[in-house]
């Protein structure tokens, strides 16, 4: 099949009355390929992507949890632990509660770089459209920064003892 671009080509030097045929000449093309083509091979049908090492870190910290309802703040404090897992996410907590924090640039994010997070007032929160900076840890050079959205909770599920009798 000619690209489109063939039929604009020779019609514009037609003037008006060539407009008119490269509406018919453009419309056949794509007649026939809705209606003669044959569906795609499976080997022209894209695979779905592999999961990224970050993808299947997170994956494997969250076996066992269930996602809870989006919060737009969670609770840190300085002494709280966070993990920064590479092009993925920032998981915040430990024990049976951890919030999974995406950002709005997940695929910026570093695991060589530092969160620095300022602390106003009682500054026990991190909430949804902070901006928080990121410097490199050795040097403290300011490398970017990120800009939070809501922050998953995942629960450890218990399991269910069975009953022995």
């Amino acid at each position: 099949m000619k690209p489109l671009i063939s039929f604009v080509r020779p019609m514009a030097a037609a003037g008006v009355a060539g407009l008119a045929s490269l509406t018919l000449v453009a419309a056949q093309p794509v007649l026939a390929q809705e209606t003669d083509e044959a569906p795609p091979l499976e080997s022209e049908v894209e695979a779905p992507e592999e999961m990224s090492k970050g993808e299947k870190r997170l994956a494997r910290m969250l076996e066992g949890r269930v996602a809870g309802e989006p919060q737009t703040c969670i609770r840190n404090l300085p002494s709280d632990r966070s993990q920064t897992i590479d092009k993925t996410a920032y998981v915040f907590g430990r024990g049976s509660i951890i919030y999974v924090q995406r950002t709005t640039t997940p695929n910026r994010i570093d695991d060589r770089e530092a969160l620095v997070i300022r602390r106003f007032g009682s500054g026990a929160q991190l909430c949804r459209q902070e901006v928080v900076r990121t410097v490199d840890p050795v040097t403290g050079i300011f490398t970017g920064g990120v800009i939070f959205v809501d922050f998953v909770p995942y629960t450890r599920v218990k399991e269910a003892k069975a009953e022995t009798r």
